[in-house]
């Protein structure tokens, strides 16, 4: 089965220590230039504590770090060790995370649980800003930024993970909008249980899209292409 998590936030974390002087697995491998040109390092040793996710955790298995999926290199009671590459750091919040912050955790979903809320890999498909907070009484409306490429990814009513958190996109921009936007609507649990309600404008997100969305993206463009080149009426008309 692949490594997969639902979205649903098991615990709040706190990183410990971010070693950046450790060397990685291999010993020899370079910084890239786009890590040199951002002034990221190119591998860092991560240390979070982590209660409530480390009794059934064990070294190799994986870890979702605000998103992130991360593998446990080791741990001693509720600190836990994680190996982060440069091009994850160049790629998400992590490049910018001190000790002392607080983190989204989730271990990844056996075969037996319940998926509680959508598939998440724990790949992540860029970052956003928080651009509002608009409180309700019950609830409050965030609204992110939205890299344009991942735009076409993101619908009302559909499925998002924002810093590995699962949520309901609530309202998205229009489709002529040159800067897109996407609003969801948190419950005071999700507020509370999450790093997600701490966050102040302008925060920094690590956005996951929904991968079946992806995947019928892919799926199009592959039959479209295959009709193209096996229909000779296509090829008559060229």
């Amino acid at each position: 089965m692949a490594i997969v998590f639902t979205g649903i936030v098991e615990a709040l974390g706190t990183v410990v220590a971010i070693d950046r002087g450790a060397e990685s697995p291999s010993d020899q491998a370079e910084a890239s230039s786009s890590n040199k040109e951002r002034n990221t390092p190119d591998f860092i040793r991560l240390t979070v504590d982590a209660p409530g996710v480390t009794d059934t955790l064990s070294k190799g298995d994986s870890l979702a770090v605000n998103g992130v999926c991360l593998t446990d290199a080791g741990h001693e009671g509720t600190a836990v060790i994680m190996d982060v590459m440069g091009e994850t750091l160049d790629r998400t919040t992590l490049g910018d995370i001190h000790p002392g912050d607080q983190v989204n955790l989730e271990r990844a979903v056996q075969p037996s649980q319940r998926l509680g809320g959508h598939i998440v890999q724990g790949h992540v498909d860029g970052t956003a800003r928080l651009l509002s907070r608009d409180p309700h009484d019950k609830w409050e409306v965030f609204r992110f930024s939205l890299p344009s490429n991942l735009a076409r990814y993101v619908v009302e009513k559909g499925s998002i993970a924002v810093s590995g958190t699962s949520l309901t996109v609530s309202a998205v921009a229009p489709p002529d909008t040159p800067d897109p936007w996407f609003e969801v609507s948190l419950i005071p649990t999700t507020m509370r249980d999450t790093i997600l309600g701490s966050l102040a404008v302008d925060a920094p997100v690590n956005i996951e899209v929904d991968i079946v969305a992806k995947y019928i993206e892919r799926n199009a463009n592959v039959s479209g292409y295959l009709h193209a080149v096996t229909d000779p009426t296509a090829q008559q008309s060229k």
